[in-house]
């Protein structure tokens, strides 16, 4: 991603350049008018300010560590642009129009780079609160993710086919479990992983007897943390 950012970069240095080259290439006298009296030049800092601006929400959104958390930093790319292009044409009538009032240059300049800098706040606060709860689950699914892609992969090192039968009963039953934790279920989750612990051993010394109590035992725990999980909600 720090790769894209150095093409979004690029791109955003042609379009800086692109202004400035149109706001000073145009003759200084227009109708015997100077076009660089003080509205001009409040339009242009305002301008150029909502370029830094745009640029700074582009890094934030690029410095990203994954795809995900981009696809939560994309608002502020198109909100830092809409308030871009907002800004380009305010401050481009503030530039162009001669004798324009400074002080309403200023208000409605402010205004606009005010609004953009209070929805790009709203959205990066809502993108945190986004991935913190994307973490979150994250955590509370991990016991039911991590066991289940265990009770798969002991399926295929159970060489008796009726070893391999009791090793899927295992594993649909995990597979339909509910996937949220609690901490109220750490108990039961640590029961079931001692037994699915006792449940790998008996598979691996291809004991069946013990293999068909450890499922049995497994199928109850998970029926009662699935209860547990049901009453809790």
């Amino acid at each position: 991603m720090k790769k894209t950012f150095k093409f979004y970069v690029i791109i955003w240095v042609i379009c800086l350049l692109l202004f400035n080259v149109i706001a000073f290439v145009i003759p200084n006298e227009i109708a015997g008018i100077s076009k660089f009296d003080g509205a001009f030049w409040v339009g242009y800092i305002f301008i150029t300010l909502a370029f830094i601006g745009q640029l700074i929400c582009a890094y934030i959104a690029f410095k990203a560590e994954n795809l995900k958390k981009l696809f939560y930093n994309i608002p502020l790319i198109s909100i830092s642009y809409i308030g871009l292009v907002a800004m380009l044409v305010v401050g481009g009538l503030t530039m162009a129009i001669p004798h324009f009032p400074n002080w309403i240059g200023i208000i409605v300049c402010l205004l606009v780079l005010g609004f953009t800098a209070i929805s790009v706040i709203k959205a990066t606060a809502v993108a945190e609160i986004v991935s913190k709860i994307d973490n979150k689950i994250a955590a509370e699914t991990a016991f039911i993710k991590a066991i289940t892609v265990d009770a798969q992969n002991l399926i295929s090192r159970a060489n008796a086919p009726m070893l391999k039968e009791q090793c899927k009963k295992i594993y649909e039953a995990l597979r339909y479990s509910d996937p949220m934790s609690n901490v109220a279920l750490a108990d039961v989750e640590q029961r079931i992983k001692e037994e699915f612990d006792a449940l790998t051993d008996a598979v691996i010394a291809d004991d069946l007897d013990a293999t068909e109590s450890s499922v049995k035992e497994l199928t109850t725990l998970i029926a009662e943390r699935n209860n547990k999980c049901k009453a809790l909600k």
